[in-house]
């Protein structure tokens, strides 16, 4: 199976997008789409808590084993609540990495060449979830020559108040890092905004896109996925063939192991 067949099995086609999401998600590096999975918000949310429960204090231990890219060092985050390998938890995340919007701006952004190089889940705590602004790289890019690209799943209304992700639009054509423009990439730049949403909204961004979260104010977690996506010649942040399950692979299509690159 090639890219281009496993996008059309997976119903991919040139007007997935609309020309005006196309140019925006090229200007800007990225774009909220609405109402995505907002039939299944419920249902996510009650299975993310779950993993959590079950998994104790070992909930995201396969981020922090270093075994990806050797490019993103994961550490663990005392401010939020982390999951990792969300692919094998249920199948009811499949959809993360198959739907066809999602797959087509992350297929713009990666000219073509994509697989899931992984898919966690991240509840920012009261009182915390602010970053310096970064790219999900370790060096900048040429504009146009982008490796990887991410999508937010909104879970919880992204607000003001609750820790949304900022972004710094058109930086990833900027052809710099954050911490080489900015004295102090934690402060507000000028030109940033925040990626307001209602839950079953799913925002895809070019990674290379400066971007972090901002402090929730509020008493309760912000929860999101993340499925983040990489180039097909680079290595996934979780090794897709080491964890599959045999579970997980009878049950997915073809085109979808195409994405999970373990055909």
């Amino acid at each position: 199976m090639t890219m281009e067949q496993a996008l059309a099995v997976l119903g991919v086609r040139d007007d997935t997008l609309t020309p005006d999401e196309k140019a925006f998600l090229d200007a800007n590096g990225y774009l909220s789409l609405e109402g995505v999975f907002v039939d299944q918000v419920e249902a996510f949310g009650a299975r993310l808590e779950a993993i959590a429960g079950e998994e104790g204090e070992r909930a995201g231990w396969e981020l922090r084993k270093r075994e990806g890219t050797g490019r993103i060092r994961f550490r663990r985050d005392a401010g939020a609540v982390r999951l990792g390998d969300l692919v094998n938890k249920d199948p009811l995340f499949e959809v993360c990495f198959t739907h066809p919007r999602v797959l087509a701006g992350v297929a713009r952004v990666l000219r073509g060449e994509c697989k899931l190089s992984s898919l966690n889940g991240r509840a920012a705590l009261p009182g915390h979830g602010h970053q310096p602004l970064h790219v999900d790289w370790n060096a900048s890019v040429a504009p146009g020559q982008y490796l990887v690209c991410n999508s937010i799943w909104l879970i919880d209304d992204f607000t003001e108040a609750n820790g949304a992700t900022r972004v710094v639009p058109g930086s990833h054509r900027s052809h710099a890092m954050p911490e080489e423009a900015m004295d102090d990439p934690a402060a507000p730049h000028p030109d940033e905004v925040l990626l307001l949403g209602k839950a079953g909204t799913v925002v895809i961004f070019n990674a290379h896109t400066w971007h972090g979260g901002t402090r929730n104010r509020t008493d309760k977690p912000r929860r999101a996925m993340h499925a983040y996506f990489c180039r097909r010649d680079q290595k996934q942040q979780t090794d897709q063939r080491h964890y599959a399950r045999p579970e997980t692979t009878a049950r997915l299509s073809e085109a979808a192991r195409f994405i999970l690159d373990i055909l």
